[in-house]
């Protein structure tokens, strides 16, 4: 993994970073509904797990774009990473809980779904917040809720108001006029990121899943 420093001499949203982390503070939730009818169904064909397909998708869509990769290192510095992984939640039914596991983000989708039965596997009963000992810096958080769908979803997080990269939730899925459709909800922080940033990368997967049947193989 490389952390990239940004000059802010020389980028052209110095403006931007400086008005919405310090001026005036402000990060921002957008909850969509995505249609995962076509998808759903080639995973019921092909017998995946849609979870761990979910977070590939979404991993891929951030690692498109540096917007969504860009933070403050350990030492304030700001930059992005050329890769990040995504950790996501695992439930833990007999204490109502749930732990984190990180599975390193590959391209490749067989590869990635094979790591990932293999950390849920090695993982999946341990009773931590966080499941693995060495955890990488450049991670982003993604959970679900598959009890309960919503029409938003909003993140606060008062003390970590410098915490710019994405956290994703999404809920259960629900059929509407025939279509299946997904709570699919982000929130980002205005500092690295505008609405077209989010409305872009929301489009991209919901494109990539309108063609699942062309990648989703293992």
């Amino acid at each position: 993994m490389t952390f990239h420093p940004i000059d802010l001499n020389h980028w052209s949203r110095t403006p931007y970073y400086h008005h919405y982390l310090h001026e005036a503070a402000c990060s921002y939730n957008i909850t969509v509904n995505l249609d995962i009818t076509d998808l759903l169904e080639v995973c019921r064909e092909k017998q995946l797990k849609f979870y761990p397909v979910s977070i590939y998708l979404t991993a891929c869509a951030v690692n498109n774009h540096i917007e969504f990769r860009t933070c403050l290192d350990e030492t304030g510095v700001l930059g992005y990473w050329d890769l990040l992984h995504p950790s996501y939640t695992w439930f833990q039914p007999e204490s109502e809980t749930f732990t984190s596991i990180c599975t390193p983000f590959q391209r490749d989708f067989g590869r990635f779904y094979q790591s990932y039965l293999e950390d849920t596997v090695k993982f999946g009963s341990v009773h931590k917040l966080n499941a693995q000992e060495d955890i990488p810096a450049n991670i982003f958080p993604f959970s679900a809720l598959p009890w309960i769908s919503f029409n938003e979803f909003n993140l606060h997080l008062t003390q970590s108001t410098d915490y710019l990269l994405p956290i994703f939730t999404t809920g259960k899925y629900f059929l509407q006029n025939e279509r299946i459709l997904l709570p699919f909800s982000m929130r980002v922080h205005h500092a690295v990121c505008d609405g077209f940033h989010t409305a872009r990368l929301i489009q991209e997967i919901q494109e990539m899943a309108d063609r699942s049947a062309a990648w989703l193989n293992l």
